[in-house]
C-alpha cells in the first residue's frame, strides 16, 4: 500500500472513540471560553442568525463546529447552525467521511459539489503556490451557498495563530500592515463572516482535535506544498516562540492595541493637522 492510499484509508476508517479525560474537559471548557469571548467582543453571532459552518475535514473546522454547537446548547442567545462542506473533487477524497460524521452528530448539514480541483491543476503551473485561486473559487461556492439559502453568518476556522502568521505574511511581502480580522464583510457586501477560534491557538485545538478523535481528512491539493510562504512564517514563528515563549500571544494582542499615532498611515491618522495644542484623531474613530 502506497503512502497516499494508507492516508486515505486512515481518514476512511471508523473514527477512533474519543479520549473522555478530565484534562480533555478542562481543555474542552477553555477553549469554549475563548470563543464565547470572541464572539461577545466583536457581537459575531445575534439572536436569530442562521450561522453556516464552513467544514473542511480539518482539525481547525472540527474543531469550530465542535465548540459552536456546545456554546449554541448553553448560550442565552437563540441560533441555527448549519454545517456546509465544499466537496472540490479532490482524487482520493473520502465522500463520506463529513457525511457520515455529521448524521451521527444530527447536525444539519449540506455537501457543495464542485470541481475546483481540476480548475486549480490547470491554471497553475506545477510548483507554483494554488492558495490563492483554490481560497477564490472556494470562497465563491460557500458565499453564492450563503446568499441562496439565507445563512446570515459565515463561520471559518482560522485561530491566533492563522492570524498572526497572515499579518508576517503581508509585513514581509505586500508591504502592509494587514492581518485577517475577526469579524467582517464580504468584499461584495453580502456576507458578514466571522472567525471565532481567533483567540485560540493552534497548539490547543490540535490537542483537541487529537483528544476528541475528530476524522481528519488530508488536502491534497495545498497540503502537499510544504515550500508556501506561510509555512516558512509558521517555523519563524515557532522557533521565537521556542526561544520566547508568549511571543505570539503578544503579537496577537498589539494587533488589538492599535496606536495609529505611532505608525505612519497618513489615511490612518491626521498627522498634517498636528499643531501646538491640536488633538488630532485617528481617522474613522469617535
Amino acid at each position: 500500500m502506497n503512502a497516499a492510499v494508507a492516508e486515505v484509508a486512515a481518514v476512511t476508517a471508523p473514527p477512533r472513540r474519543a479520549r473522555d479525560s478530565g484534562a480533555l474537559r478542562k481543555l474542552g471548557a477553555a477553549l469554549r471560553g475563548l470563543a464565547g469571548k470572541a464572539i461577545e467582543d466583536y457581537r459575531m453571532i445575534e439572536p436569530g442568525d442562521k450561522v453556516m459552518v464552513c467544514l473542511s475535514g480539518g482539525k481547525d473546522s472540527y474543531t469550530l463546529l465542535d465548540l459552536l454547537l456546545s456554546l449554541q446548547r448553553s448560550a442565552p442567545v437563540d441560533f441555527e447552525l448549519i454545517a456546509v462542506n465544499l466537496d472540490q473533487k479532490q482524487p482520493g477524497f473520502p465522500p463520506q467521511v463529513l457525511p457520515d460524521y455529521l448524521r451521527g452528530l444530527g447536525v444539519p448539514f449540506h455537501i457543495i459539489e464542485q470541481d475546483t480541483y481540476s480548475v486549480v491543476k490547470r491554471l497553475i503551473p506545477e510548483g507554483r503556490t494554488m492558495c490563492s485561486l483554490c481560497s477564490r473559487l472556494r470562497r465563491g461556492a460557500l458565499y453564492r451557498y450563503a446568499g441562496e439559502h439565507g445563512n446570515t453568518k459565515i463561520a471559518l476556522g482560522h485561530h491566533r495563530d492563522d492570524i498572526v502568521e497572515t499579518l508576517f505574511l503581508n509585513l514581509f511581502h505586500s508591504g502592509r500592515l494587514k492581518a485577517m480580522a475577526p469579524k467582517f464583510r464580504s468584499d461584495d457586501g453580502r456576507h458578514v463572516v466571522i472567525r471565532p477560534l481567533a483567540y485560540i491557538a493552534e497548539r490547543d485545538i490540535a490537542r483537541y482535535a487529537r483528544g476528541r478523535a475528530f476524522p481528519l481528512i488530508p488536502c491534497d491539493l495545498c497540503g502537499s506544498q510544504q515550500q508556501l510562504q506561510r509555512v516558512t512564517v509558521k517555523r519563524m514563528l515557532a522557533e521565537w516562540e521556542r526561544s520566547h515563549p508568549g511571543r505570539t500571544e503578544a503579537i496577537f494582542s498589539a494587533l488589538r492595541n492599535v496606536e495609529p499615532a505611532h505608525l505612519a498611515d497618513t489615511g490612518l491618522f491626521d498627522f498634517a493637522s498636528l499643531r501646538p495644542g491640536s488633538e488630532p484623531v485617528a481617522e474613522g474613530r469617535p
